[in-house]
């Protein structure tokens, strides 16, 4: 690979999940990217932004351009991150007042990609060379499938992986209700709707529910731990949360 490629990992999952970036870089190492962490990064912002402090994400914004912009690829495993550069700085942008500002973000944000996009779009490829025997459900998230419109990219990439036994989940495009801080402000509506996404999960007796969103898994998991070892009779183990990326850096090495 000649391109500069950049790992973004998040605030999120570098809080809270740093596996997940641990396994996007031993992946894309595995397939021969060269991958670089540049230490400025922060917060994309996005948390701002959703909830009215559009000003206050702005240099958050000029962080990003200054930080990623000299890269050929960014490349995220959070299509909720990475929906908040493509469709929210555009916005910002503008609303700064700064041209400068404004033609960054706009030559910037096409090289932003979710992990699942570069894999299939960039480097054109859909068996990474994974092991995973395990049963599996997918969960596509709503950012990822609304606003990045990746479509069947993952599921694409899940079916390529070694091993694995991948179940359909029922009504998989049902939002979790999570929503960042929706799940504050309403969450009696949230749990309502976890609850019905959990079920679904438990339904298909899968082994671990994978999606390409921390934030959504956070929500999913954290309603399935409620449940115990067991949801119910006939229904077995619950399923564990896992992130495509950790799925896809999956090798049969791992399993010895």
């Amino acid at each position: 690979m000649t391109d500069s490629v950049a790992l973004f990992a998040t605030c999120f999952n570098d809080t809270m999940w740093p596996d997940t970036p641990k396994a996007t870089v031993q992946l894309l190492e595995r397939l021969g990217v060269d991958v670089r962490f540049p230490e400025r990064q922060t917060c994309c912002g996005q948390m701002f932004t959703n909830t009215g402090y559009a000003d206050e994400a702005i240099p958050l914004v000029r962080n990003f351009v200054d930080t990623f912009g000299s890269y050929d690829a960014i490349v995220a495993p959070s299509g909720s991150c990475v929906g908040s550069v493509r469709e929210q700085y555009e916005t910002l942008a503008h609303r700064a007042g700064d041209p400068g500002l404004q033609r960054a973000v706009t030559e910037l944000a096409p090289r932003v990609h979710e992990l699942s996009e570069y894999l299939v779009d960039v480097l054109q490829v859909t068996d990474v060379g994974a092991y995973f025997p395990h049963r599996v459900t997918y969960h596509p998230t709503c950012h990822s499938l609304r606003m990045l419109r990746v479509g069947d990219r993952p599921l694409r990439l899940l079916r390529a992986v070694e091993g694995i036994d991948l179940v359909e989940l029922p009504d998989a495009e049902e939002c979790c209700g999570f929503g960042g801080t929706f799940a504050v402000k309403n969450s009696e509506v949230s749990v309502a709707m976890g609850t019905r996404k959990v079920d679904n999960v438990q339904s298909t007796h899968a082994e671990y529910v994978v999606a390409s969103d921390n934030s959504c898994l956070a929500q999913i998991g954290g309603l399935l731990g409620r449940r115990g070892r067991t949801s119910g009779v006939g229904q077995g183990p619950v399923a564990r949360p896992i992130h495509l990326a950790e799925v896809l850096a999956g090798t049969r090495e791992d399993v010895r």
